[in-house]
């Protein structure tokens, strides 16, 4: 079994972050530099900075703001939000992002994962999924932030996703998101039975065994978290040394849980 990664998520609107509950982010909890300068000595495996307003107010990426936020940050960074365009891609790992997330430009022109991942290479190409699950059983993807359904079933795309060129998966539980409740391990094991790309965990971590379940149960390569992080004073260092004690493989541990 590969090391598992833990990756912090930073919400970016407006210059501050934010976070909230099933995609309503509307507390405010920082601003991105510090966070960064943190999270570079609190043994994080990577950082994802989405800027969650880019899509919804369709422009592109503040690449001046990244170049200097990457500029600060010492582990693999991920970046998304507004990425609808090669160009747009090259110019952000110009300024410094080691991989993008693309989500909402991919349902409508799929090819840009694919004329991406020729380009750039699979390795920095993450598909961003956000998923929500309807009252049926059935689980539906959404675009644009969580606002729109696409008509198409996470498994399915992703594994389209996967044939484009994708590197790795990121997939995010909308009814999940930021409340601290537990991943949604169904939806993380479909995924992963679904394509042989790395599958990142999102939306819902509020402890450490929340972190477990999505890997031991669910079958997740790296989780990703934000209100844990934000809202308790949970660690990244003692979520590794308390899932290192349960036999999971994890780097850089400093600290005893």
């Amino acid at each position: 079994m590969l090391k598992v990664r833990v990756i912090p998520t930073l919400l970016w609107k407006n210059l501050g972050l934010v976070k909230g509950v099933g995609f309503d982010s509307w507390r405010r909890v920082g601003t991105v530099m510090p966070a960064i300068k943190v999270y570079n000595t609190r043994d994080v495996d990577e950082l994802i900075l989405v800027d969650i307003a880019a899509t919804v107010d369709q422009r592109e990426p503040d690449y001046q703001a990244i170049e200097e936020l990457a500029a600060e940050c010492f582990v693999p960074l991920t970046v998304g939000g507004g990425i609808d365009h090669l160009e747009t891609i090259r110019q952000l790992l110009l300024a410094g992002a080691d991989k993008v997330a693309i989500n909402t430009a991919a349902y409508a022109h799929p090819e840009l994962i694919r004329q991406a991942s020729e380009r750039f290479g699979s390795q920095c190409i993450v598909a961003s999924v956000d998923a929500r699950l309807h009252e049926d059983g059935r689980y539906e993807c959404f675009s644009h932030c969580g606002s729109q359904p696409t008509g198409k079933s996470p498994d399915a795309w992703c594994q389209e996703l996967e044939a484009l060129g994708a590197g790795e998966i990121l997939i995010t539980s909308i009814e999940r998101d930021g409340t601290m409740e537990g991943y949604d391990l169904p939806l993380i094991a479909n995924i992963r039975a679904a394509v042989s790309i790395p599958v990142i965990a999102s939306g819902g971590a509020g402890n450490y065994a929340h972190l477990c379940q999505a890997i031991q149960e669910s079958g997740a390569s790296a989780v990703a978290m934000a209100s844990i992080l934000h809202f308790t004073q949970q660690t990244p260092a003692e979520a590794k040394a308390f899932m290192a004690e349960r036999g999971i493989p994890v780097r850089n541990i400093h600290v005893q849980y």
